[in-house]
Parts: structure tokens; C-alpha cells; sequence
């Protein structure tokens, strides 16, 4: 990550507890840029945690394994503000690994309404050329946890057998710190 002094810190307040996390609007100024307005302007509570993907549920021919918590609004819910361009790692020279906050997408320049807490070790594969997209341009990393790692073990724990949450765990807000 950046220096200290170039991180923004926001608590995310979920129903099983708060994560606090660095974001790097220097390094990724559009994902950074759309998360805080979403912070911001109040758009993340009353989203939910809607996707847990862990090792046990994920098919077996599934080549590039993750394990990831993501949040936010699903693309079928409306999104409140228009998606952004696509800023891959190759660019912000920031890493997926345990505890890197992400943005999830679809196709490239879908991404702004859902984001991905990752929670399983080096995970390369969602990194520019990692292959778990199969487009390769990977997904757009933009800041990290710095504390709240029981809440999200809380989280994770939850995961059912199919990586969509039939029982979603709520997001109740978020703000700078």
C-alpha cells in the first residue's frame, strides 16, 4: 500500500460486527474515489453481504481458487451510481492477497456497486492476467483491512453450501474515520 499518510480510513459496520479499512486514492483513484462515495453519501447500509465463496463451495473443476466475502448491491439490484472504468493491478501495482479490499464486476467497467473482502492467502488469480476472470483483466484492487479480522472470520463463517448467501448478513453503514 501507500504511505499512511495517503490512505483514507473507513469503518464498515455489518450486522456481526466492523471492519476498518485503508483505502488508496492515490494508487486507485477511480475505485477508491467510487467506494468513498458510496461512504460518503450514505449508500452502503442497508446492503448486504450476499456472497461467500470458500474452498468447499466452489465446483471441483473450478481452476483458479478463491476465497472471498462480497457485499455491497448484486447485479440485479439497481445501482446508485454509474460503474466505473476499470483500474487493473497492472496499473495501481496493488495486489490481491488476504485482506485486500477489492471491486467485484461483471465485465470490465461494471464494477462500483459490489466490493470483495478477500480472505484466503496470495490470491494472484484476481490479479491482471490471474485467470480466475476469464476476460484476464483481473479486478480492480484499491485498499485493505487493517482491523476487524473476527467480524469477518464471524462473516465467513457463515458461508453455505452454494457460494450465494440464502440468509444475507446486513451492512449497516460505513464512514471515514
Amino acid at each position: 500500500m501507500s504511505e499512511v499518510t495517503q490512505l483514507v480510513r473507513v469503518r464498515v459496520e455489518t450486522a456481526l460486527g466492523s471492519v476498518t479499512v485503508a483505502v488508496d486514492p492515490i494508487r486507485a483513484p477511480l475505485s477508491a474515489g467510487a467506494f468513498l462515495e458510496h461512504v460518503d453519501k450514505g449508500l452502503l447500509a442497508g446492503t448486504t453481504i450476499y456472497r461467500i465463496v470458500t474452498e468447499a463451495n466452489q465446483p471441483p473443476d473450478i481452476r483458479h481458487r478463491i476465497e472471498v466475502i462480497q457485499w455491497g448491491r448484486t447485479f440485479e439490484e439497481a445501482a446508485p451510481l454509474p460503474p466505473i472504468a476499470h483500474e487493473p493491478t497492472s496499473l495501481t501495482g496493488l495486489k490481491h492477497r488476504r485482506g485486500t479490499l477489492s471491486m467485484a464486476r461483471r465485465e470490465t467497467g461494471s464494477a462500483g456497486r459490489a466490493f470483495v473482502f478477500c480472505i484466503g492467502g496470495d490470491l494472484q488469480s484476481l490479479d491482471e492476467g490471474g485467470g480466475r476472470n476469464p476476460d484476464g483483466h483481473g479486478f480492480a484492487a484499491f485498499g485493505e483491512v487493517l482491523d476487524g479480522w473476527r467480524a469477518l472470520d464471524a462473516i465467513f463463517a457463515r458461508a453455505e453450501s452454494g457460494d450465494r448467501l440464502e440468509t444475507r448478513i446486513a451492512v449497516t453503514g460505513a464512514h471515514r474515520l
